[in-house]
């Protein structure tokens, strides 16, 4: 599966985040900005790994912008963005 157009979900709010997802060529590529990345960046990038190798995710670009949200939060604004940018979104 390919990110198709670009997309997002979630928010700046506090606890929360905001994924972006862009077609990309070849390969997986992760961004993340976070007011936790010294303590929490590992976590949030292996959330993000997995939920896109569970969507099958193959290529694309997956922006993250967190403001301390919760795993579980996270994990949904991940597969709510790749849904929407992807031909499960239509």
């Amino acid at each position: 599966m390919n990110i198709l157009r670009a997309a997002s979900a979630g928010t700046l709010e506090s606890s929360d985040a905001l994924v972006m997802v862009s077609p990309g060529e070849g390969e997986l590529v992760i961004e993340i900005e976070s007011v936790v990345l010294p303590h929490f960046g590992a976590a949030i990038r292996q959330a993000v790994e997995e939920v896109a190798r569970e969507m099958g995710l193959a290529a694309g670009t997956i922006r993250v912008n967190d403001q301390g949200a919760l795993d579980c939060t996270l994990r949904a604004r991940v597969e709510t963005a790749i849904s929407r940018g992807t031909e499960a979104g239509t």
